[in-house]
């Protein structure tokens, strides 16, 4: 049984619904709460937002104590942050088709920017200006980590998941037939199991 409280952390698309499909299907007396990230994807401006350092802050407030860290895409590059500058603070960490803090052009994933932009005209302009999130040292993760990915997802491709699996100690990869980037929410069913044995 879980007892450290979950936080869920969603991609550039910022809404706080993301993680909920599965979360649903964690047991119900865990303790959750699921972030949206302001000025990104549909969610309203916060003036005190510019940039990646802030929502570190503003996740790193609600740590009162170890947590376990469940992340999509952006989101992860602020959970692998967070496990990496206080280790001491997360119990345990899922990455979920993450695409920060290593090289993901190398690894054969495609620029999301373009259509992102589409998707989401109002989000803040810093989002897509960086073109490529700052490196991570991910050897120095200590937390039990699960790296779920999908092999039809051209954002974050299955060689980004295997590449963490070697540099991460003790990380397990679970690969998602047919799973894209929304994978959390297409396959919520198939991998809730999976995140529910791993912060257990």
């Amino acid at each position: 049984m879980a007892m450290a409280k979950i936080l869920f952390l969603p991609g550039a698309g910022a809404s706080p619904d993301f993680w909920k499909p599965v979360g649903a299907l964690l047991p119900a007396d865990w303790s959750k709460e699921y972030f949206g990230w302001p000025g990104l994807g549909d969610q309203p401006h916060d003036p005190a937002i510019k940039g990646i350092d802030d929502l570190v802050r503003m996740v790193a407030a609600k740590m009162d104590g170890p947590v376990d860290l469940v992340a999509q895409s952006m989101g992860g590059g602020i959970a692998t942050r967070l496990a990496i500058e206080q280790p001491r603070n997360v119990r345990r960490l899922v990455l979920t088709v993450t695409s920060a803090g290593i090289d993901m052009a190398g690894l054969g994933a495609s620029d999301w920017r373009e259509s992102y932009r589409k998707s989401f005209p109002h989000a803040m302009p810093w989002i897509t200006e960086s073109r490529a999130a700052a490196l991570l040292p991910v050897e120095q993760i200590a937390a039990p980590t699960l790296l779920l990915w999908g092999d039809a997802d051209p954002i974050s491709p299955v060689a980004v998941g295997r590449h963490l699996e070697q540099r991460i100690s003790g990380a397990r990869l679970h690969v998602v037939r047919g799973g894209d980037h929304d994978l959390a929410q297409t396959h919520a069913a198939e991998i809730a199991p999976l995140i529910e044995r791993h912060l257990a």
